[in-house]
């Protein structure tokens, strides 16, 4: 009988200044991959709490301590000379000026902007998931009408929302393809991404309006064998079940709800914040917080191992 694959356990920090630059760090010499750019972090001890390893991490690789870092992403890799689960923490705030202690070079970057090569191959797909923005905008019509719900929209990208879903259920769908074309119009004015929850069948339409990907309702999720051929795919989820499976088809980001009460649904089951960092404690993708949230709330989400949060009534 074969012996257990034995898993390297990194924690690792994805550094991030107010501009929203974040740090990279080159291999030095002697290492495996020198040369390769990479967040910066290392092996955990035994037994040793996560945030005390990142921390302990930083302050010999770097000379900073990490005061705000939050829980984000879980990814594991499988390197040719080991496998490597990667616990990744975004760190917002430290005392200190990074400083390369250990031979290594460092750059700030950019996920629009990478200007260093190559990259470790288990930090790739995470520099696309840094160019998703905290705040997902969803459209809402069947409460305020459309002139209101555009007028509410191009608000709300005029104060930097880049992420928007068109979600519009009971439309008429005539009416919900030209609504489509307006909020991509909208959208694209301003920089930002527009993402359609509606039909697999009708993606050839979404893809030819301008839409940048398809938002899956959980159904949806479940009912799928692949992950539909659009640049940007993501799914709502309610359990663990849906998260594992949106990890399993390769979804771009997630949607978790309810976490708190809300107006369209009173009196219904929440799974709160705890509920809510319980499920996506090593989640491999990002997800947003849905539910009764306002915008205050996003420091709570980032605390609780959210990338942001989805927002129906407080985007304008």
């Amino acid at each position: 009988m074969s012996s257990p694959t034995h898993i390297t356990e990194v924690a690792v920090a994805v550094i991030t200044a107010p501009d929203g630059r974040f740090l990279l760090a080159r291999r030095p010499e002697g290492k495996p991959y020198a040369g390769y750019w990479e967040f910066p972090g290392g092996k955990v001890k035994p037994d040793e709490p996560l945030l005390h390893a990142l921390r302990r991490e930083l302050l010999e690789e770097l000379g900073i301590f990490a005061e705000h870092a939050y829980p984000w992403i879980t990814r594991t890799f499988n390197y040719s000379h080991a496998t490597v689960r990667l616990y990744f923490y975004r760190v917002v705030k430290w005392h200190g000026k990074p400083q390369p202690r250990e031979n290594q070079e460092l750059a700030w970057q950019s996920a629009e902007d990478i200007s260093v090569e190559p990259i470790l191959p288990a930090n790739t797909p995470v520099l696309r998931m840094l160019g998703l923005p905290a705040i997902y905008a969803i459209t809402n019509v069947a409460e305020l009408g459309i002139d209101i719900a555009l007028s509410r929209i191009e608000h709300a990208l005029q104060g930097g929302v880049r992420l928007l879903q068109v979600r519009e259920k009971t439309m008429p769908e005539k009416a919900f393809n030209a609504f489509i074309g307006a909020v991509i119009t909208l959208g694209h004015r301003h920089g930002a991404r527009v993402l359609v929850n509606g039909s697999i069948d009708n993606v050839d339409f979404y893809r030819k309006a301008g839409a940048d990907g398809l938002h899956l309702a959980s159904k949806q999720l479940m009912d799928v064998m692949k992950r539909p051929d659009v640049e940007w795919c993501s799914a709502s989820c309610h359990n663990a079940e849906e998260l594992f499976r949106a990890e399993q088809l390769g979804m771009d980001f997630a949607v978790l709800a309810p976490v708190l009460p809300t107006l369209s649904h009173p009196g219904s089951a929440t799974l709160g914040w705890q509920g809510f960092a319980a499920l996506i404690r090593d989640c491999s993708i990002p997800v947003y917080a849905l539910g009764g949230l306002r915008r205050e709330d996003l420091t709570t989400a980032w605390e609780h191992g959210g990338h942001g949060m989805a927002m129906m009534r407080g985007i304008g």
